[in-house]
């Protein structure tokens, strides 16, 4: 059974950082894409940023320059890291697995 937990969220300061944590129990976990994606209050779910299994990345207009995805195959982690942080950057955060499990879902919250 695939699991994935997240852990990094939090309150930060407009202009702050954080780091988002994904840790996935997955056979094979270096051949799936791995995704970030978060879902704001009254609004849909959508995608943060993506990174394939040979590592090439993608990301929302809204947090290019700003975010950045990685992973460690050896660790079974995907990464998030967040700067500049904007209180639109407020929602819950998932993990996901390319085509499969989700994670619980961490808060961010951006406020002064």
């Amino acid at each position: 059974q695939v699991q994935l937990v997240e852990s990094g969220g939090g309150l930060v300061q407009p202009g702050g950082s954080l780091r988002l944590s994904c840790e996935a129990s997955i056979n094979m976990f270096r051949m799936y894409g791995m995704g970030w994606y978060r879902q704001a209050p009254g609004k849909q779910r959508e995608l943060v940023a993506f990174i394939q299994a040979g590592g090439s990345t993608n990301y929302a207009d809204s947090v290019k320059g700003r975010f950045a995805i990685s992973r460690d195959n050896a660790k079974k982690t995907v990464t998030l890291e967040m700067n500049n942080l904007k209180p639109e950057d407020t929602a819950v955060y998932y993990c996901h697995v390319a085509g499969g499990a989700w994670g619980q879902g961490t808060q961010v919250n951006v406020s002064s």
